[in-house]
């Protein structure tokens, strides 16, 4: 009795996700473009289809959309865009399903590096992100 009691909680707080413990997620992704790096910010949403692209010196356009909330993150999905062209073009996508935030994360643990070529003028676009949870 008590000790099945003492291991079901146990198992539960095991289970819970490390997030509702600490503080908020945010998603920090490093762009760089023509020599010039910004640390961009993104928040959790729980509609993608509210989330704009963001305007890389009128070259490209990186999107970012985070999956989630405090109680955990169901998907994060970036997107790169040519801005080369009469309208945007998808180059790269990226998706990954239920990652684990990180306290102090370096800035490319979740992508690693990754460097975008624009096909028509060579041009090149890189970004590392990681999912930090934040102090409280």
């Amino acid at each position: 009795g008590q000790s099945l009691l003492r291991i079901a909680a146990s198992v539960l707080v095991a289970a819970w996700p490390l997030s509702t413990l600490g503080g908020n997620i945010e998603l920090r992704c490093d762009v760089s473009y023509g020599g010039k790096t910004e640390t961009l910010a993104f928040a959790p949403v729980d509609d993608p289809y509210r989330v704009k692209a963001i305007n890389i010196n009128g070259r490209f356009r990186f999107k970012a959309i985070v999956i989630g909330n405090a109680s955990g993150i169901d998907d994060v999905s970036l997107y790169v865009y040519d801005l080369d062209t009469a309208y945007p073009v998808l180059l790269h996508e990226a998706n990954y399903a239920r990652p684990t935030p990180q306290r102090n994360a370096q800035p490319d643990t979740l992508t690693g590096t990754q460097t975008i070529y624009s096909p028509r003028r060579g041009r090149e676009l890189r970004y590392q992100c990681a999912l930090q949870e934040l102090e409280p």
